[in-house]
């Protein structure tokens, strides 16, 4: 397949690996790379010597291109970011934040960078200040989210911007994939359905549940991070949504995080403080979301854990390699376009 994100990224069909914490590790970016892909590698787990050691793994596991992530909003994502850009990753998507710092330097050395929007007035400032491209969320994806769908997004967005679009939430297959190029995208970014692949290292009891709930069990809530955000509708999600913002877990698990980012928790907790009452609540709603998706995603806790999940589960039923997903996910695609193609004779 070609298209202009194919063109830009050097990949071979245009499908990314969202930079899911915990499961977009080394092994999950290269396994979607060498598959045609591009992988993006999720830094929020990282501290900044961490996220190096990530880079050179997957240059050995891999030759293709890749991305990372940088999520700006986090705690140590600037450190990581600069990594990134010292490392000369091909490929950095920022989020939550203002990127344009980045992609001077990323294309100072021929990088390329893309901006995760949500809607087109963030898309607009992307392209403003540089971007070579931009991932749309739709209301459909796992996580981080808005209120509107994919189908509306994508469209909207293609009328503002010029530069290509990556269409994500609401795709696990070549039917969405088609569906993204019809709508104005040029390529699709999954978490969900690459999360359920032999590759990934989600535990085995939320594979399986992907596997058997349904598309409409997922719950969509500012009140499990402090941000809307959609996680499947588990007992211990409906609970942490019930019970909102939990400061004195924040305290202790806020500790958690600055001993795995290799932060003084005393200086991570002055700068938190000082970056008012706002900024402080979601830092502590953010706190305790890490802990519960941690959890899950590595130790399969039902009782806490919190997995955030697309309401493309209820169309995943299978757990294939990657290689095998992907070579799927094309000729479903190529299917769908020939269907198209005779009803419009």
């Amino acid at each position: 397949m070609k298209t202009r994100i194919t063109e830009l990224l050097g990949i071979k069909y245009p499908i990314v690996l969202s930079g899911m914490s915990w499961i977009s590790v080394p092994k999950m970016v290269a396994a979607v790379s060498n598959a045609g892909g591009l992988g993006i590698l999720a830094t929020g787990p990282y501290n900044a010597e961490q996220t190096r050691q990530a880079i050179k793994e997957i240059r050995k596991l891999t030759d293709m291109p890749f991305g990372a992530n940088a999520t700006l909003l986090f705690p140590g994502a600037a450190e990581n970011a600069k990594v990134l850009l010292e490392e000369k990753v091909p490929v950095i998507n920022f989020s939550l934040g203002k990127g344009d710092w980045i992609v001077k330097a990323a294309h100072a050395y021929g990088g390329k960078v893309i901006a995760t929007v949500v809607n087109a007035r963030h898309a607009k400032r992307a392209q403003d200040y540089g971007a070579d491209g931009v991932i749309a969320t739709g209301h459909e994806a796992a996580a981080h989210g808005e209120h509107v769908t994919s189908l509306v997004l994508i469209p909207s967005l293609a009328d503002v911007v010029n530069i290509p679009i990556i269409a994500a939430g609401g795709f696990a297959d070549g039917r969405g994939l088609a569906a993204a190029l019809a709508l104005g995208a040029e390529g699709i970014a999954m978490g969900t359905r690459f999360m359920t692949t032999k590759e990934s290292p989600l535990h085995d009891i939320y594979k399986q549940l992907s596997m058997e709930k349904d598309v409409t069990d997922t719950l969509f809530s500012d009140r499990f991070d402090g941000m809307l955000c959609r996680v499947l509708e588990t007992s211990a999600a409906k609970e942490a949504i019930k019970r909102g913002l939990n400061l004195p877990a924040a305290f202790f698990n806020s500790q958690e995080i600055a001993r795995q980012l290799d932060i003084p928790f005393g200086k991570l907790f002055l700068g938190v403080l000082l970056s008012g009452w706002k900024s402080a609540r979601q830092m502590a709603f953010m706190a305790n979301g890490f802990k519960a998706i941690r959890v899950a995603t590595e130790n399969g806790d039902t009782k806490y854990g919190v997995l955030p999940i697309g309401q493309v589960t209820g169309l995943i039923h299978d757990e294939p390699s990657v290689s095998d997903l992907m070579k799927c996910i094309i000729a479903q695609a190529k299917a769908q376009q020939q269907k198209l193609a005779s009803q419009f004779n």
